[in-house]
């Protein structure tokens, strides 16, 4: 019998991708051994602001940006969606797609992951999938005391502890790299240079449509 697949899932507007996004998801997808890393652009994400650019354009500098990775993919079945991009959601499609022995990994930045509270039933988000948590090494704030009684019932020591398909928490020490969307569109606006920000393909996309200016 064939193993269970390994699939890791990050999600994001992605307003644009940048070298953070996918440091950290090749990361993650070498160190967890996954099949596939697959990136998932929200069209309208819940808790932010409306992103600056248009979904088709976020979606094709994401494709753009793997286009030469093989362990990371795009999938755009939020883009599909009238309703907000609820994480919920897109866990319970993929489980219908690839069913119940696929092994899914919802990888969470530090801040995302302390903001689970405030999300659409996130309470069931264990039931479909582990959660990795991104935290850099200069992260040292404490989780709100809303998930700590979730970390002491559902945490493991490493993310090699993982075991099953769905419903543990381990945390990924990523490489620090301090470079967010914020930071580029701001840069973009003020007709300054992202080259070593985002991939070549992402700025020559950028340029072309001339995206982010002022």
């Amino acid at each position: 019998m064939r193993p269970p697949r390994r699939i890791g899932i990050l999600g994001g507007t992605f307003d644009p991708v940048h070298i953070g996004h996918l440091r950290a998801a090749l990361e993650v997808a070498e160190l967890m051994a996954l099949d596939e890393l697959r990136l998932v652009p929200c069209a309208r994400p819940p808790h932010r602001a409306t992103p600056g650019c248009s979904a088709e354009d976020r979606l094709a500098m994401v494709r753009r940006a793997v286009a030469d990775l093989p362990l990371l993919s795009v999938d755009d079945r939020e883009l599909a969606r009238e309703r907000p991009s609820y994480t919920l959601d897109t866990l319970e499609s993929l489980r219908a797609d690839l069913g119940q022995d696929c092994v899914l990994y919802l990888l969470l930045g530090w801040d995302a992951f302390c903001g689970l509270p405030g999300w659409h039933r996130w309470s069931e988000l264990l039931e479909h999938c582990h959660i990795l948590v991104l935290q850099r090494p200069d992260a040292d704030s404490e989780a709100p005391e809303a998930l700590r009684n979730l970390l002491a019932a559902r945490s493991v020591s490493t993310p090699g502890a993982l075991s099953g398909t769905r419903g543990q928490i381990a945390f990924v020490w990523q490489t620090p790299l301090a470079v967010s969307a914020t930071q580029i569109r701001q840069l973009l606006g003020a007709g300054r240079s992202i080259r070593f920000l985002v991939p070549d393909a992402v700025l020559a996309y950028i340029t072309a449509r001339q995206l982010y200016r002022a």
